[in-house]
């Protein structure tokens, strides 16, 4: 099925620390969303990749998004090769998205920054005509280009191109990101401590969201970085 948004992200939960306030408010809007992971955090310090991906779809399906799909690329380890970029260019082929969220541009974890780069490079390649992937269904798939990929801004404090208004959804996205219950604070667990599971990594979250939205004069917003000029019809409608 084709969908609207397809939000990719390296490791399960990238996409729902990062953008889910965005996703639920389009999915309110009326558009639909497919979501897409590179790996199964696999080298995760707490939980089980059985684990996490069973979070992930609990996940999805609390935001409502259409589908969700794994790749199975080695978490820490995975490669901008050929083989890689195919296996993200039949997903984008399948889905026809008009719209990609990606990984940062720059982060502190290795795998964020190389997810950015190899899907940038999947949208420009499933656009050319020569690049021949099949199908679920064994026949040539037909060439796609997104019309625009959106790096969501992730650990590091990046300046943000664009933010969107999530003020209404923070509460939403939260619950989301909760859903991976491995992942984060739980003063019971006898697993190693991580820069996740600390009892303020919320707020952390919540402050980073007020930031973005500053500017703006909204309550809380979140980041978007792009690498090429982005078009306006109307500057009047701009907040």
């Amino acid at each position: 099925m084709k969908v609207d948004i397809l939000a990719i992200g390296a490791h399960p939960d990238d996409i729902e620390l990062s953008c889910s306030g965005t996703l639920l408010k389009h999915i309110d809007l009326g558009y639909t969303v497919g979501l897409l992971d590179l790996t199964r955090g696999e080298m995760g310090t707490r939980g089980t990749p059985e684990l996490r991906m069973e979070e992930a779809e609990n996940a999805r399906k609390m935001m409502g998004a259409e589908f969700r799909k794994n790749l199975w690329m080695a978490e820490g380890f995975f490669e901008r090769s050929k083989e890689n970029k195919l296996k993200i260019i039949e997903v984008i082929r399948e889905h026809q998205p008009d719209i990609i969220f990606a990984n940062a541009l720059n982060d502190r974890h290795i795998d964020h920054g190389r997810g950015a780069d190899i899907v940038a490079e999947a949208c420009f390649l499933s656009g050319l005509q020569k690049v021949e992937t099949e199908g679920s269904d064994g026949k040539i798939q037909d060439r796609w280009r997104p019309k625009a990929i959106y790096h969501y801004i992730q650990d590091r404090q990046l300046t943000p191109d664009l933010v969107v208004d999530i003020t209404d959804y923070i509460e939403r996205k939260i619950e989301l990101i909760l859903a991976f219950r491995s992942q984060f604070y739980n003063p019971d667990s006898k697993e190693l401590e991580t820069p996740l599971t600390s009892s303020d990594f919320f707020d952390l979250i919540k402050g980073k969201n007020k930031t973005f939205a500053r500017d703006t004069n909204y309550t809380y917003a979140e980041g978007f970085n792009v690498t090429r000029t982005i078009g306006v019809q109307d500057l009047v409608k701009l907040d």
